[in-house]
């Protein structure tokens, strides 16, 4: 069973780290994505929820996007100073570098760990949530509209198809739908605002 003060402290960790950042890639989101990757385990076969946990609240610790680290450095440095064993800080260093969707797009992860935490990240991209921090990164790195929703045919609506667990294919059908209800909606008011 997972220790509760030590997830508790990994997400006070993930708070201090991403206290400046609001563009999508933020506390909030490691936390639905720790939350997803939970819900996933309890209905997948038996995995090593220490490594599912803590590689799911750490996963964008170091994301390149948003920190200039090397080998894991900021979650490594959270693992090791919390006793983790430096096989397990290993382990779940070697799920977080699997999430990433666009260095890992087509591949699936070896471990079903690794699947669990990379489903739970992706699917915190699709439906309301995804749109929203679709639009937040966006307006964030300049991006347009036109350009933030090329995102959603670049990326988001391919999801569903490249998710490795059954019950993350599952969670993920509602969540799709919606973002191709807000794909028809969109073009409607756009077209109407443009004629």
């Amino acid at each position: 069973m997972i220790d509760g003060i030590l997830i508790r402290r990994a997400i006070e960790y993930i708070e201090a780290l991403f206290a400046e950042n609001a563009g999508g890639h933020d506390a909030a989101h490691s936390i639905r994505v720790y939350r997803n990757a939970v819900e996933i385990a309890s209905k997948e076969a038996p995995c090593d929820m220490t490594v599912v946990s803590l590689a799911a609240i750490l996963h964008d610790a170091d994301d390149h996007k948003l920190f200039d680290t090397e080998n894991n450095e900021n979650a490594r440095a959270f693992l090791k100073t919390s006793g983790i064993p430096n096989e397990t800080i290993d382990e779940i260093c070697h799920v977080i570098n699997a999430v990433s969707f666009s260095r890992n797009r087509g591949k699936k992860p070896q471990t079903l760990e690794g699947q669990i935490v990379q489903d739970a990240d992706r699917l915190d991209a699709l439906g309301a949530v995804g749109i929203a921090r679709t639009f937040a990164y966006g307006g964030e790195h300049g991006r347009s509209m036109e350009e933030s929703v090329q995102h959603f045919y670049d990326k988001l609506l391919l999801i569903k198809e490249e998710l490795g667990t059954d019950t993350a294919r599952e969670m993920a059908e509602k969540r799709h739908t919606f973002l191709e209800s807000f794909l028809v909606e969109l073009k409607e008011e756009l077209n109407a605002t443009s004629a």
